[in-house]
């Protein structure tokens, strides 16, 4: 029997590689990239931001949902 392993490429997180370290709660359109088409967090295995920022980047999209900046949830109707 053979023991196939599939290796994968370690995720670098987007903004660990970005020259900007700073997550602005003002920046609506960066965060809505980290936002689904309901409006909802997208986790960090899927988006690929290690647990620092994504703990920075949730805390800034809560805050900008609390000024109107970003919707609590998409106006969109299936």
């Amino acid at each position: 029997m053979e023991l196939k392993v599939k290796l994968q490429k370690k995720r670098v997180c987007r903004i660990c590689d970005g020259k900007d370290k700073y997550i602005d709660y003002k920046d609506d359109r960066r965060l809505s990239k980290f936002l689904n088409e309901q409006g909802k967090i997208i986790p960090k295995r899927i988006t690929g931001t290690c647990a620092k920022h994504q703990r920075k980047l949730v805390t800034a999209i809560k805050r900008a949902r609390h000024i109107a900046l970003v919707p609590y949830v998409s106006d969109t109707v299936r």
